[in-house]
Formats: C-alpha cells, sequence, structure tokens
C-alpha cells in the first residue's frame, strides 16, 4: 500500500478526511421575495450573492457559512417545506456594541434590548422578511 499520498498529514487532518458527514453546508429560508432578502443579508449583515439559480439565492458570510434564499409556497405557519421563515440565525460577532450600533443606525428593527446569558451578549432582530435572527458575541466559542 502506497502512504505517500498521507506524509505530512496529522492525524487530525486524516481523520477529518475519512469522514463522511462534514457540518452544515447552507440553511434554507424560504421567502415571498427572495432577491429582496438576500439583498437585507447582503446590506445590513455583510453577506455577498455568491450563487444564485430559478430565482434561489445563496449568501455567504465573511466566514463561508452560507443560506440558501428559496421561493416561498403557501401562508406561514402552514409547516410546509417551503412555508415561509425559520426560527433563528445567529450571526456571530467580535465586536458586540459596534455591530448592535452599525445596526441601529441602518433602522434594523430590534425585538428587545441586549443581555447577557451565561458569559454571551446578545440582542434578538428582524430580516428582511421579519425572520428572528440575532447577535451574539461569546465569552468563549462552543466546543
Amino acid at each position: 500500500m502506497d502512504r505517500r499520498p498521507f506524509v505530512g498529514l496529522e492525524v487530525p487532518d486524516l481523520i477529518q478526511s475519512f469522514r463522511m458527514f462534514k457540518g452544515l453546508e447552507h440553511t434554507a429560508i424560504a421567502s415571498p421575495n427572495p432577491e429582496n432578502l438576500a439583498k437585507w443579508y447582503v446590506d445590513h449583515l455583510e453577506f455577498q450573492i455568491n450563487f444564485t439559480y430559478a430565482g434561489n439565492y445563496f449568501v455567504k458570510a465573511p466566514n463561508g457559512t452560507m443560506l440558501e434564499i428559496i421561493p416561498s409556497e403557501g401562508p406561514r405557519g402552514s409547516n410546509q417545506m417551503k412555508d415561509p421563515g425559520i426560527r433563528h440565525l445567529a450571526i456571530a460577532v467580535d465586536d458586540f456594541d459596534a455591530a448592535h450600533v452599525h445596526l441601529k443606525q441602518q433602522g434594523v428593527h430590534f425585538l428587545g434590548e441586549p443581555f447577557n446569558n451565561q458569559g454571551n451578549r446578545l440582542v434578538f432582530f428582524a430580516d428582511g422578511d421579519g425572520n428572528i435572527v440575532h447577535l451574539i458575541q461569546r465569552e468563549k466559542p462552543l466546543p
């Protein structure tokens, strides 16, 4: 067996290369107007539109995470695959106060005041479709 392809790789790299499931690639949000919601994430949270097809928009955050914004069908709350909305998205920030002020200056609708929870700073707000989003600055990253 030729082992040369593994020369220079550390054990964690080898383990990762053999894993079948690598993690979330994207989360989907169904929207009555996918283009407008994609632009909202670009304008307010520094995402970029990185791929579109057939009315679907992929937006990518600076850290590489992605949302797919798809056309919704039917009314909100009927619990079908393409119903509008999700429960919430958490947006990580390094400077909570600066991010909060930035969003306030853009007229983002906050659902309450910032608060601390287990050493973390949080605040919830609504995106352009009314989906719940929150800023979070963690004291320590999750394991």
